[in-house]
C-alpha cells in the first residue's frame, strides 16, 4: 500500500520530512506517534498527495508520488484532519448527499452510514450545531461513504471523550477487517481495537521507532 524510500519534503527550504523510509502493507492498522513538530501531519499529507515529494521515492496505492497522477491518488485516499470540511449551514445528511454526488456514490447509502456512526438522530441538524465529537463522527461517515482504500486520520482523538475514543477505535478496527489500510497520527495508543496496531515513531522528520 505504501513504499517510501529516503522521502524528503521541503517547504520554504525547511525539511518537514528528512528522509523517511517506510513500508505499509494492505489491510493494516498503523499509528504514527511523536512530539509536536515531529512530522506526523506532514507524513499523512504526503501519503494523501497533498504535499510534494522533494526527493527520494514514494508509491502510495500504486501511484508514484513523483510522476504519477496525484488526483487519482486523492480519489482513493480518505483524509480526516483536525476539522472536518463541511458546509456549516447544511445538515449532516445534506453534507453527505453533496459528498455522495461529488463522488458518484449512491445516496441510498447515507442513512446506513449515519446509523453506523450513531448520528441518525442528528441527520437533519446543521453541521454548525454539532459538537466537536459529532463533527468527527460526520467525518468518519464521509470516509465510510467514500470507501477509501487508505484512511489517513490526523489526531482524530482531539475533542473526543472516553466514549467517543472507544467508538472510534472499534470503528477503525472494523474498517481494517473489511480490507482498508488505516494510518492514525496520535499521541496516545488505540485502546480498544481488536487489532494490534503497528506503532511508528517520528522525530525530526525521520522514523526513529517501528514496533508491532
Amino acid at each position: 500500500m505504501v513504499a517510501l524510500s529516503d522521502a524528503v519534503v521541503l517547504v520554504g527550504g525547511f525539511p518537514l520530512l528528512s528522509g523517511v523510509n517506510l513500508e505499509l502493507s494492505v489491510t493494516s492498522l498503523n499509528v504514527v506517534t511523536g512530539a509536536n513538530g515531529a512530522g506526523k501531519t506532514s507524513l499523512l499529507r504526503l501519503l494523501g498527495g497533498l504535499v510534494t515529494l522533494t526527493s527520494g521515492t514514494g508509491v502510495v496505492c500504486g501511484v508514484d508520488l513523483r510522476s504519477g497522477d496525484l488526483r487519482e491518488l486523492r480519489r482513493r485516499v480518505g483524509w480526516l484532519g483536525h476539522e472536518g470540511s463541511f458546509y456549516d449551514d447544511l445538515s449532516a445528511s445534506e453534507n453527505l448527499t453533496f459528498a455522495a454526488k461529488a463522488l458518484a456514490r449512491p445516496t441510498s447509502e447515507i442513512a446506513g452510514v449515519l446509523d453506523r456512526v450513531e448520528l441518525s438522530s442528528r441527520a437533519t441538524t446543521p453541521a454548525k450545531q454539532l459538537s466537536a465529537g459529532q463533527r468527527r463522527r460526520l467525518g468518519l461517515a464521509w470516509l465510510l461513504l467514500r470507501r477509501s482504500e487508505l484512511w489517513l486520520l490526523d489526531e482524530p482523538y482531539a475533542s473526543l471523550d472516553d466514549e467517543g475514543r472507544t467508538f472510534f477505535d472499534q470503528l477503525v478496527g472494523d474498517v481494517v477487517k473489511s480490507g482498508a489500510t488505516v494510518v492514525v497520527s496520535a499521541h496516545d495508543p488505540l485502546r480498544s481495537s481488536a487489532l494490534a496496531p503497528r506503532t511508528i515513531t517520528l522525530a525530526g522528520g525521520l522514523v526513529v521507532g517501528d514496533h508491532l
